[in-house]
């Protein structure tokens, strides 16, 4: 253990909803929930305003709507959170040569490595700093914590919340953890927590009290140790600046049970191709393909095989996903379906078994292929009609004549427009055709306005995210 917090957990303030706020001045200091929309959609983040009416993140949308009925239900803009991530996570590498990333809005900092703390005073101004400097370059707020290890560092991160800084002093850890619920420490989920409940533990002092060896009969060895470790405080988990990635992989909800058995088949094949996609976009190949499946009544499947080699070929890891698909009954329908690969290398060495069946399935493909083209040449050409342009509520828009906005809502061939920007005030609505040809997705425009090379707040907003 340190004998300095010089451990720092960044965490931003509901980050995917702040974003939002900050995008568009209608929304600040209101209920915004962002996620999936369908039916079984689910909360992927939600303002503070949110969050009063009990909606949480990862709960069923469904549910979100019941709870929170006047809300704004918005579409993810993972594009634009992307970009504000690197602009996070490159002034947490100003301060160290060690961050490690967890997602795109959380990361530890090791200040010691890049020698901009040394003690508890430093420690505090430099999170003081960089939490300025955030919401000069987004506009948003974070969370910061401070101590001597990733465990406490993470708890002081989320006691800050939101928008605040705490620092736990190093000699303090155990008369702070001691009254917290044994929920707080990582790895006690609900499960292992009603175990300890039963048990008559409740607080982590209490986990302290009954001592490793009651630890280890209740929850097995591996378990009972390192949880009684952490009631202690102890975690030596250094921060590593890259987390090697174990898994590419790549899964849809459906909104309707998939019965065909067809279809399934074809979504499974296209799951494949967008999951050698990501994979060649890491420049990784993988030796395990793995095929998920959950069924109508929520029972989860998993089936796997083991290549001879890596492989990154689109063809290989759809023929092997198609074989454990046939291992698997779905009768009374699919709700999910995923396509993995692990067993991850930098390197591809071709399964020459697997080559020859796949050539040997693109030949029957192409007869296939070729056999239907035939027969859809004899029959009669129905005229196709155009697809409906889809507007996803909350995406960003642009018209010929009223400019930048955000789509509300779209449905029954109409579509509902906010126009403004982040640095303007709340905008008017206008309701436009679907098919407007003078209305266009367009691209998110920036949360900060630069003028002369200076950052500030967003024009119109004091602080704009800053309900954290």
């Amino acid at each position: 253990m340190r004998t300095a917090p010089t451990i720092l957990h960044l965490d931003m303030d509901a980050f995917y909803a702040s974003a939002e706020q900050a995008a568009k001045p209608s929304l600040r200091g209101k209920a915004v929930i962002v996620g999936g929309l369908g039916p079984r959609g689910v909360v992927a983040t939600c303002s503070y305003e949110a969050r009063v009416f009990g909606v949480h993140s990862a709960m069923p949308m469904a549910q979100a709507r019941r709870l929170a009925p006047n809300a704004a239900y918005l579409v993810p803009r993972f594009g634009l959170y992307r970009e504000i991530s690197e602009q996070v996570m490159g002034l947490l590498r100003e301060l160290s040569p060690l961050v490690e990333p967890l997602s795109l809005d959380e990361a530890f900092v090791d200040l010691e490595a890049g020698q901009t703390a040394w003690d508890a005073e430093s420690a505090r101004l430099t999170g003081v700093k960089l939490r300025g400097d955030i919401r000069a370059v987004t506009g948003l707020t974070g969370s910061v914590g401070l101590a001597a290890s990733k465990m406490l560092a993470k708890i002081a991160s989320e006691q800050a919340k939101p928008d605040g800084l705490v620092l736990i002093e190093p000699g303090t850890e155990r008369e702070l953890l001691a009254p917290m619920s044994v929920r707080t420490l990582p790895g006690v989920g609900p499960a292992t927590g009603d175990h300890l409940r039963r048990a008559g533990i409740t607080t982590v002092g209490e986990i302290a009290e009954a001592g490793e060896d009651e630890l280890v009969r209740l929850l097995g060895k591996a378990h009972g140790v390192a949880l009684y470790a952490m009631a202690l405080a102890h975690d030596v988990r250094p921060v590593v600046a890259e987390r090697d990635t174990k898994s590419v992989s790549v899964e849809d909800t459906y909104d309707v049970d998939i019965h065909d058995r067809v279809r399934v088949r074809m979504e499974v094949q296209r799951l494949a191709d967008r999951c050698v996609r990501r994979l060649r976009g890491a420049h990784l190949s993988g030796r395990t393909i793995v095929l998920k499946v959950r069924r109508y009544d929520f029972s989860t499947l998993t089936r796997s095989e083991t290549l001879r080699g890596p492989t990154d070929d689109p063809a290989v890891v759809r023929e092997a996903a198609a074989r454990l698909l046939e291992s698997v009954d779905t009768t009374g329908g699919v709700r999910l379906l995923g396509v993995g690969v692990s067993g991850l290398a930098d390197y591809t060495q071709e399964d020459l078994f697997a080559q020859a069946r796949t050539a040997a399935a693109a030949a029957s493909a192409e007869e296939l292929e070729q056999a239907e083209q035939e027969e859809a040449e004899e029959a009669v050409e129905e005229p196709v009609p155009p697809a409906e342009r889809r507007w996803h509520a909350g995406h960003d828009v642009r018209h010929a004549e009223f400019g930048h906005g955000w789509v509300q809502g779209s449905g029954l061939g109409r579509v509902t427009v906010r126009f403004e920007t982040p640095g303007s005030l709340p905008g008017r609505v206008r309701t436009f055709r679907s098919d407007d040809p003078l209305l266009e997705g367009a691209e998110p425009l920036p949360l900060v306005e630069r003028r002369g090379g200076d950052v500030g707040a967003p024009a119109g907003s004091p602080a704009a995210g800053g309900e954290g």
